[in-house]
């Protein structure tokens, strides 16, 4: 057989291996997000949620790419089981619906809802990265009913820096890329470390993840699929109006948590909060990109506890 035979018949073995193990591996992702969450409709279209633990109860809002899935792992790495956590799907992401118009202002109402039917008059507020949005506003929107608010890494305001041109480059690209699931699959199997760069870390944090780190941020990039029933969602955050200042409504004790080298959600966010929010009080870490979570976790844990449990009462 010639060697342009062999190459063929070499590649056709390779794309029927990578066929299986793509179709497989989605599979599996499906799986994961089916059965697990409670559907609640509402005059808002559906909201899709999960609550675990017990104790003060904390409204957990995903990022971008989440769901309840990614508010669940948000919850178990920071509060633990102390905790009575309710982690909703916010809209277009898996089983909440997304209308043609939807506003964070909407999401916001949906949150009022979700807690209504739960018969929970005020809670804490821990939100990550895009979610920041519409958590901010539920603050804003419903004073009485926010014991605190904590923003981990979160966006807040929009920006013409050049910096921030150059991180909605990255936002833009990921939206691009969840709207494809083999090309997210590919992605995440075979470029791992590039995917984490348009995530937001930079080389330096990335090469020194530990193994528990890494770990970690595995789960968060795996959790991401499948990505078909939450490409509504990425692509709505990703041109969705921010708050802005509007913040400056928020009375809720809040606490802010951001990396200064965050390449995603630039540390600006983070200053403009600490700056219009009356109550706020921003700890900053030097490394951690928009990995932070995963880099600082023990501190955050530490931080986030503490100011949940003394603004409770």
């Amino acid at each position: 057989m010639s060697t342009l035979l062999w190459s063929a018949f070499l590649l056709f073995w390779i794309g029927v291996a990578t066929a299986i193990w793509f179709t497989v591996d989605i599979r599996q992702a499906y799986a994961r997000i089916t059965g697990n969450s409670t559907i609640l409709p509402s005059p808002l279209g559906d909201i899709e949620f999960k609550r675990g633990g017990a104790g003060v109860p904390v409204l957990v809002v995903h990022g971008s790419g989440g769901g309840y899935d990614q508010g669940e792992l948000i919850a178990r790495a920071i509060l633990g089981e102390q905790f009575d956590w309710i982690a909703p799907s916010r809209f277009g992401y898996i089983g909440s619906t997304f209308r043609e118009g939807a506003t964070f202002d909407e999401q916001a109402r949906a949150y009022a809802f979700l807690l209504d039917h739960l018969g929970l008059k005020r809670v804490a507020v821990l939100a990550m990265s895009h979610g920041g949005p519409s958590a901010l506003l539920f603050a804003a929107l419903y004073p009485e009913r926010v014991s605190s608010l904590t923003l981990l890494s979160c966006g807040v305001a929009s920006s013409s820096d050049a910096d921030q041109a150059e991180a909605n480059q990255k936002g833009d690209a990921l939206t691009m890329i969840f709207k494809y699931e083999i090309l997210y699959w590919l992605v995440r199997t075979f470029m791992r470390k590039w995917l984490m760069r348009l995530m937001g870390a930079n080389g330096t944090v990335i090469a020194s993840l530990t193994t528990e780190q890494r770990t970690l941020v595995n789960r968060v990039i795996d959790s991401m699929a499948p990505v078909a029933p939450r490409y509504a969602g990425v692509a709505f955050d990703n041109k969705a109006t921010m708050p802005n200042e509007r913040v400056a409504a928020i009375r809720a004790p809040t606490l802010i948590v951001h990396a200064t080298d965050d390449a995603l959600q630039l540390f600006h966010n983070a200053e403009f909060a600490a700056a219009h929010i009356p109550k706020a009080r921003l700890v900053p870490f030097n490394r951690g990109g928009h990995l932070l979570l995963v880099v600082e976790q023990s501190a955050i844990q530490t931080e986030v506890r503490q100011s949940i449990l003394a603004h409770a009462g």
